[in-house]
């Protein structure tokens, strides 16, 4: 009789996500003692390893409050959905990736029906930053929270949350594409500089930080002169940033290609970045930056009194201080981002002291052994073989 497979349920909400599970997926596989099977909501890199999404990925990957209650009835039905057929598969695991407010829904109403189930929870929430008391209410349905920042398993402890392990960060595998080459270190440095602009992908921080950071290039080239900029973003805002970035001077360069992306951050003197992943990108690629953080007007006054963490910037949560100037909301402006921001881009104090504290993220950053999907994987095996009652040796 030929041995079962290995069952194994992975709940994907966006596209994010779907790049962490194909790269988890190929490292269980590597892992498993034998076959193993997937199933559950998958992007196009997933089911490039062979699984069958329950659904198109698009149905639920929607950003934004207002996108959100347009799709309510659809992502309520597709949640629906992806429960009933775990529950009717009956997996070894479940491990949903990221997308808390589809996911962890999901996660809930499988533990009520399937109680003995294993279930981790690929990419921590943000219970640092908002929420806190999450963490405490994850203990009803997950067992094990595979972090990507260093500082979360602390977190977890602190919040009295699930036990929480520090996996590393899928930017970790890709240091050989950020970091710039002899040559490129040159152009780096030499006389003209290139300014990376980052308003964000959604739509939100697009509207509100596009003009200003155009202006705030205005302001720059009276401080240190001439320059040329170059604005990475996703194909559907293309068109619109050339649109609204036509009247620069200078007229940034819109690339769309994640290889001229990546040449461009290997080759960028420093950046204005809105919050996000990106920034964490970019202390990894060694370019100094300024972020900024604006929410529309609404959002800041129900969020403002939510928001926990020090820090909006994921690079100064990482070192646990402020070492890259973050503005926030009214301080967001022309005048202050272009003065703040101007002395990064020579010789200066403070310039060596981010390219410092980029070495200390990279210390702290470090897996030692085995990449981030190698070691989410093998915890992910642990968890399903010892049953919700145990616990990985590896907690730090």
């Amino acid at each position: 009789m030929s041995e079962r497979p290995l069952r194994i349920a992975i709940v994907v909400g966006e596209h994010s996500g779907d790049q962490l599970g194909f790269k988890l997926m190929q490292a269980l596989r590597a892992q498993a003692d034998g076959p193993i099977e997937f199933m559950g909501v998958a992007g196009p890199a997933m089911a490039r390893e062979g699984m069958q999404s329950l659904f198109p990925l698009d149905d639920i990957a929607v950003m934004g409050f207002a996108a959100v209650i347009g799709r309510f009835r659809t992502i309520y039905r597709r949640a629906w959905q992806v429960i009933d057929a775990v529950v009717a598969n009956r997996p070894d695991g479940l491990v949903i990736i990221d997308s808390p407010d589809f996911t962890h829904a999901v996660a809930k109403r499988v533990r009520k029906r399937l109680p003995d189930l294993p279930i981790i929870n690929y990419v921590s929430p943000s219970v640092w930053a908002w929420r806190p008391g999450r963490a405490r209410k994850m203990r009803a349905y997950v067992d094990h929270v595979l972090a990507l920042l260093p500082f979360e398993p602390d977190t977890y402890r602190r919040l009295d949350g699930p036990p929480c392990s520090y996996v590393g960060h899928p930017l970790m595998e890709r240091l050989d594409q950020l970091r710039p080459n002899a040559e490129e270190m040159r152009m780096r440095d030499g006389e003209r500089p290139l300014i990376l602009v980052l308003p964000g992908s959604r739509s939100s921080e697009v509207a509100l930080l596009t003009d200003i950071f155009g202006a705030t290039l205005q302001h720059l080239a009276d401080i240190i002169g001439p320059f040329d900029a170059v604005l990475p973003t996703v194909p559907r805002r293309a068109e619109r940033l050339r649109e609204a970035t036509a009247s620069w001077a200078p007229t940034p360069r819109i690339v769309i290609d994640e290889a001229e992306k990546l040449a461009a951050f290997r080759r960028a003197r420093g950046a204005l970045a809105a919050s996000g992943t990106v920034t964490l990108e970019l202390a990894l690629s060694q370019v100094p930056m300024i972020g900024a953080y604006r929410f529309p007007a609404w959002e800041a006054f129900l969020a403002r009194p939510l928001i926990k963490a020090p820090f909006f910037l994921l690079p100064n949560l990482i070192l646990d201080r402020r070492a890259i100037p973050e503005l926030f909301q009214e301080e967001v402006t022309p005048e202050r981002l272009a003065a703040t921001f101007a002395p990064l881009l020579g010789e200066t104090r403070a310039r060596a002291e981010q390219l410092a504290a980029f070495a200390e993220i990279d210390r702290r950053m470090q897996v030692v052994g085995e990449t981030p999907s190698q070691r989410a994987a093998r915890i992910v095996i642990e968890t399903i073989k010892g049953g919700r009652s145990f616990r990985p040796a590896i907690s730090e």
